[in-house]
């Protein structure tokens, strides 16, 4: 599990193919024969609806979710 956390914060590897809005809120990391997708949510601080404003951390609550590609 930590291995994978710290492919996560490490992931660098965007493009305009796999980040279009340069909003780098996703990744697909290979990890011991294993693909992981990870994506960033953005919520309202009681975590019910999307963060009217992402950019602003006094009203956005930030949401990872790692799973298998293969779940998805």
């Amino acid at each position: 599990m930590a291995e994978l956390l710290i492919a996560v914060e490490d992931f660098d590897a965007f493009t305009a193919d796999n980040d279009p809005y340069a909003e780098h809120d996703f990744g697909a990391i290979r990890l011991s024969g294993d693909t992981f997708f990870w994506k960033i949510d953005y919520y309202d601080l009681d975590l019910q609806m999307h963060s009217p404003d992402p950019s602003d951390p006094t009203i956005t609550a930030r949401v990872l979710t790692v799973m298998l590609a293969e779940e998805y």
